[in-house]
């Protein structure tokens, strides 16, 4: 009599799946918290100052620097 043997829960593939995913989120996570670190630490209200005077209505921040 031939015993069915089971399939392993963690196989080759699922572990290389599963390996795979976590690997894709913690690159993709670690993105993010690298953009909310550079948005932190930028200064948006320091821009360079545009030579013509006649575009200083159409400016976005006033220049700081």
């Amino acid at each position: 009599m031939t015993t069915l043997s089971q399939p392993r829960f963690w196989s080759r593939p699922r572990l290389l799946a599963l390996g795979g995913t976590a690997l894709l989120l913690l690159v993709f996570f670690g993105a993010n918290a690298h953009l909310i670190a550079v948005s932190f630490a930028s200064k948006p209200d320091c821009v360079l100052q545009s030579p013509t005077e006649g575009a200083a209505a159409l400016r976005a921040a006033k220049p700081s620097c």
